[in-house]
């Protein structure tokens, strides 16, 4: 089995910055694809960012130039860097993962159980 377990989160001001971290553990052979997505009241859950573990980005509009995401393929975590944040910011954010495992070669989706984060104006 995998866990992503993340790490983060909480209440800050407009304007100010956090930090999310995610770590997925279990039998994993590879992660080609790691992400952070949220889920505002209200709202259907959405792509904020995502990497490839070559390193390739990709973000939601709304998050370019304020949110940068990074990861370590040798400690199997993702990492999102939220500046400028705004109240529009505030949601439930989830890690993700598409792992390999050594007993399956077929990807599987794998979600974190989420962290709030609050922006107040």
């Amino acid at each position: 089995q995998v866990q992503l377990v993340e790490s983060g989160g909480g209440l800050v001001q407009a304007g100010g910055s956090l930090r999310l971290s995610c770590a997925a553990s279990g039998s994993i052979l590879s992660i080609p694809t790691m992400g952070w997505y949220r889920r505002a009241p209200g709202k259907q859950r959405e792509l904020v960012a995502s990497i490839t573990s070559g390193g390739r980005t990709n973000y939601a509009d709304s998050v370019k130039g304020r949110f940068t995401i990074s990861r370590d393929n040798a400690k199997n975590t993702v990492t999102l860097q939220m500046n400028s944040l705004k109240s529009e910011d505030t949601a439930v954010y989830y890690c993700n993962a598409d792992v390999r495992t050594f007993s399956s070669l077929t990807l599987k989706d794998y979600w974190g159980q989420g962290t709030q984060v609050t922006v107040s104006s």
